[in-house]
Formats: structure tokens, C-alpha cells, sequence
């Protein structure tokens, strides 16, 4: 048998050393996102919020994921 033809009908190999290190990766930042909980304020813009340092970095963190997913797309 050849080596394409004894993979698996996914088409390759789930555990790759890239999706390790991204799933480690976010592991970490979801830790570090919920272990600040204090309260803090934020300037949007204009107004001026109140809202706990968790609320305001997992915000952050999906729309870096949103816009790296949207652009790793358009590559392809």
C-alpha cells in the first residue's frame, strides 16, 4: 500500500505539531483570561465602562481569532 492510500478518509493526520501548539496556546489564554476577574474600566471610543478584565480580554482574544480565521480563509 502506498502512504495515500492507508490514510484515513479525513484526509490527514489530526494531531499535528501546529494544532498542538494552537490548542496549548489557547489553552493558556483562557486561563490567564479567567484567573483576572477583578473589575476594571475601559474607554470605548467615548463612553467609559465598567466590566470585569475577564469580559474584556476574552472579547478581545475571538475577535483576533475571528480576524485570523477570516484572513488564514482568504489565503486559500
Amino acid at each position: 500500500m502506498s502512504p495515500k492510500t492507508s490514510q484515513s478518509a479525513g484526509g490527514g493526520n489530526l494531531l499535528t505539531p501546529g494544532r498542538v501548539a494552537v490548542v496549548v496556546l489557547a489553552v493558556l489564554a483562557l486561563v490567564f483570561i479567567f484567573e483576572n476577574t477583578r473589575a476594571t474600566k475601559i474607554r470605548l471610543l467615548v463612553p467609559e465602562v465598567t466590566m470585569p478584565l475577564w469580559m474584556a480580554l476574552l472579547g478581545t482574544a475571538l475577535v483576533g481569532a475571528l480576524c485570523g480565521a477570516h484572513f488564514s480563509g482568504r489565503r486559500r
